[in-house]
C-alpha cells in the first residue's frame, strides 16, 4: 500500500477523515464501552466449559454456517455490479467486479478506516480498467447507499416486529421501541416515493451521481436485505440449542452490532460485535455464546481474509512480474 500516499483518491479522502473529529470521537466511545464490557462480562469465564461448547457444536452446523457465509461474500458482487451500472460502468468484467468486491470488502474492512482502505484496494483494481479515482469514490457512495439501506430495512422490520429485543440494549419501552423501527421503514417508504418524480441527482462539479430509479432501488435494498439477512442466519446456525430464541431476536441484536462495528472503525469490528452480541442476547450462557462467536469469527473473519489476502498478493506477483518481463523485452518501456 505504498501506493496511498500518491492517489488523489486517498488524499481526498484522508483529509476529509482528518476533518471528521467527531467521527473519532464517536469511535473512541464506541471502543472504550466495548472494552469494558468485555472486561466486565468475560471475568472468571471458564475456559474449559468454552472448549467443550467449541467440541459440542454439530459438524453439520458448522458447515451449513460455513455455506451461509460464502453465499454472503458472493452477494457482495452484487453490490459493485450494482454500483458499476450505476454510474454507466457496464464493461468491466463480471470476475474483476467479483476480485473488487471480495478483496476490497474483506482487506478493507478487516484492516478497520474501511472508507480509506476499501477504496484503495477498488482503485488498486479498477484502475487497470480506466475507472479514476472520482468512479471509485461513486462506487463508494452507491455500495455505501445499498449497505445502509438494507441495514435500515431489516433492522426496521425486525424491531417493529420484536421490540422486546432491542430493549435489552437500550431499556426503552417495546412501544418505543416499535415506533423507532416503523420510523426506520417509514424513512424508506418516503425515500422511495421522492425518486418517482423524476431522475435525482446529488454532487455536484465532476462528483455527480444520478440515483437509482425506484425499480432499481428496490433491487438495491434487496441486495442489502439479503446480505444482511444470509449474515444473521449464518451466526443463528450456530447458537446454542438451549434456550430458543426467535430469528427476529438475532436479526436485531447481530444487525445493531454490526453498524456498531462499522462506525466504530475498528479493525474487523473485533470486540465492538463481541461485546453489543453478549449484551444482546443474555438468553444464552457466557461460554456457550462465546464458542458460538469464536467459530463464527473463523468463519466469517479469518478464513476469508487469508484467501482475500493471498488473492491480492498473488495478483500483485503477477503484475510486477509482468512488469519485469517488459522491461527485460524492451527497457524503455515503464509500466
Amino acid at each position: 500500500m505504498a501506493l496511498a500516499a500518491s492517489f488523489p483518491f486517498t488524499q481526498t479522502i484522508v483529509r476529509g477523515v482528518g476533518r471528521n473529529k467527531i467521527s473519532f470521537a464517536i469511535s473512541f466511545v464506541i471502543v472504550g464501552i466495548a472494552i469494558a464490557t468485555l472486561y466486565h462480562l468475560l471475568r472468571g469465564i471458564d475456559v474449559d466449559k468454552v472448549i467443550a461448547a467449541l467440541k459440542a457444536q454439530p459438524p453439520s452446523r458448522i458447515v451449513i454456517a460455513g455455506v451461509l457465509v460464502v453465499a454472503g461474500y458472493a452477494n457482495l458482487i452484487c453490490y459493485d455490479l450494482f454500483a458499476l451500472h450505476t454510474i454507466g460502468k457496464h464493461k468491466i468484467p463480471l470476475r474483476v467486479a467479483a476480485f473488487a468486491s471480495f478483496t476490497s470488502y474483506t482487506i478493507g474492512h478487516s484492516l478497520g478506516a474501511a472508507t480509506l482502505t476499501c477504496g484503495l484496494v477498488r482503485f488498486r483494481v479498477y484502475s487497470f480498467w480506466d475507472l479514476n479515482a472520482v468512479d471509485i469514490a461513486k462506487i463508494a457512495f452507491i455500495t455505501g447507499m445499498t449497505f445502509w439501506l438494507g441495514n435500515v430495512f431489516v433492522l426496521g422490520g425486525a424491531v417493529a416486529y420484536a421490540p422486546g429485543a432491542l430493549s435489552v440494549v437500550d431499556h426503552l419501552p417495546p412501544w418505543v421501541n416499535r415506533l423507532i423501527g416503523l420510523s426506520g421503514l417509514f424513512a424508506i417508504a418516503c425515500y422511495l416515493i421522492w425518486l418517482v418524480a423524476q431522475p435525482r441527482i446529488v454532487g455536484r462539479a465532476n462528483w455527480r451521481v444520478t440515483l437509482p430509479s425506484l425499480r432499481r432501488t428496490l433491487l438495491q435494498i434487496g441486495i442489502g436485505t439479503l446480505d444482511r439477512c444470509l449474515a444473521s442466519l449464518s451466526i443463528f446456525m450456530l447458537l446454542p440449542d438451549s434456550p430458543t430464541v426467535g430469528f427476529a431476536t438475532v436479526v436485531v441484536v447481530f444487525v445493531l452490532a454490526t453498524l456498531l462495528g462499522a462506525v466504530s472503525h475498528t479493525p474487523g469490528s473485533l470486540g465492538v460485535v463481541e461485546a453489543a452480541i453478549l449484551i444482546g442476547l443474555p438468553q444464552y450462557q457466557r461460554e456457550g455464546l462465546l464458542a458460538t462467536l469464536l467459530i463464527f469469527r473463523v468463519l466469517d473473519f479469518f478464513l476469508p481474509l487469508i484467501l482475500a489476502t493471498l488473492m491480492f498478493g498473488l495478483r500483485e506477483l503477477r503484475l510486477l512480474a509482468r512488469r519485469a518481463h517488459a522491461r527485460r523485452s524492451d527497457p524503455a518501456v515503464n509500466l
